[in-house]
């Protein structure tokens, strides 16, 4: 299965983001799933990178060409996709994906992953769309989708797939409850909307 994780080219300032990435990146190449990521060397996007080949798993990047021109590959990947511009990126990096985790990142892990999920709103794309909800970091996200159910400009229904997780443990839930085609029940000590983790 490929996992397309969203994350930020910087590491930030909190050592929890270097420890609980490399944590998910070891998980993916343990048990045996591929990892398609932006394709840098850099940040949290090189440590999870390295993380998954250390455990012997397969790394797809997928890097725009003026990244390349400025050498930000991470060239021990297995493949590295190159595309035109940041557009096809993406599009390359949705393709790939059977399930989709946002890690905590800045305004371009946020554009990708908004797009995410309006594909899985509009069911346009059946797959999870997880956001990695480390120490809180998209509890503001989550208002957000709450407050626009509260409005009358989303629903439930439109929000299903969208998952919010607090750790590994949980998205590993919700990605096992997907490949055996279960309902999601979130755990009881998580607080969701609708079928929300977290």
């Amino acid at each position: 299965m490929n996992i397309t994780v969203y994350l930020g080219a910087n590491e930030g300032n909190d050592p929890s983001l270097r420890k609980a990435v490399r944590e998910l990146g070891t998980w993916i190449g343990e048990s045996g799933n591929r990892l398609v990521y932006g394709g840098s060397k850099s940040g949290l996007m090189g440590e999870i990178a390295e993380s998954v080949l250390q455990a012997g798993g397969e790394v797809t990047g997928v890097e725009p060409q003026f990244f390349i021109d400025m050498e930000y590959q991470y060239d021990a990947i297995t493949e590295l996709i190159v595309t035109k511009d940041m557009t096809e990126r993406k599009t390359k990096m949705i393709e790939l994906g059977d399930v989709f985790i946002a890690f905590p990142g800045g305004t371009g892990t946020l554009e990708e992953i908004a797009e995410v999920m309006s594909k899985v709103s509009l069911k346009h794309l059946e797959a999870p769309c997880i956001l990695y909800n480390l120490n809180g970091y998209y509890d503001s996200l989550k208002a957000l989708l709450s407050h626009m159910t509260e409005l009358g400009l989303s629903s439930p229904e439109r929000q299903e797939g969208i998952y919010f997780a607090r750790d590994l443990s949980e998205i590993r839930k919700i990605i096992e409850n997907q490949r055996s085609n279960a309902t999601i029940t979130p755990p009881e000590n998580t607080h969701g909307i609708g079928n929300q983790l977290g």
